[in-house]
This record gives structure tokens, sequence and C-alpha cells, in this order.
């Protein structure tokens, strides 16, 4: 079967362990700032927030998980280590390749 390629990274935050609300929110102005500026740049595809748990979900334009990961790090969360990622590749959705008349490529 082909290999789907990586076209994006799905970014899971969660706010790490041992920091107090207070300290997360003390930086999050900048933080939001500064997310607001990778979307406007087309870094960020597409933000949300996590259900049932502090955190949010990234689609990023890019399909390397090392740069996302230091695009992410820059932040000021991630900067003051508040803040951990688990970058997920992501690409087209390969079982559409089994859909009645598709023909592989040569």
């Amino acid at each position: 079967m082909k290999t789907t390629p990586t076209t994006k990274i799905l970014a899971i935050g969660t706010i790490n362990s041992g920091f107090e609300q207070s300290q997360v929110f003390a930086v999050l102005p900048e933080e939001v700032r500064e997310t607001v500026d990778l979307y406007l740049d087309g870094k960020i595809e597409q933000w949300y927030s996590l259900q049932g748990k502090p955190g949010v979900a990234f689609i990023i334009n890019v399909t390397d998980p090392a740069v996302a990961h230091e695009m992410l790090e820059k932040l000021p969360l991630g900067k003051s280590h508040m803040m951990s990622f688990e970058l997920i590749p992501i690409g087209p959705l390969n079982p559409l390749r089994f859909l009645q008349g598709m023909q592989p490529k040569p």
C-alpha cells in the first residue's frame, strides 16, 4: 500500500504539572498574542480548546515535527516550560485509495 505523505502536524498542548493556574494566567495574554501572530502568518491553520481539560489542539502548516516543536517552544508557555505538546504528523485519508473505481497511480 502506498504511504500517505505528511501534510500537516496535529499539536496537542497541555499544561505541565507543578504550575499554579495563576502562573499560567499571567502568561496567557502574551501567549494568545503570539499564537494569533502564528495564525495570521499562516503557520497555524486551525486552533481548538480541549474538552474536559485545559489545553489546545492546533493544526500546523508544517510537515516536520521538529519544525513544529521549535515553533511551539518559542511561545511564552513553551519558553516557561508550562506547556508540552504531543506532535502527530497527519496527511490525506489513505483508505480513500480503496474507493470503488480508484486506480493506483503507476
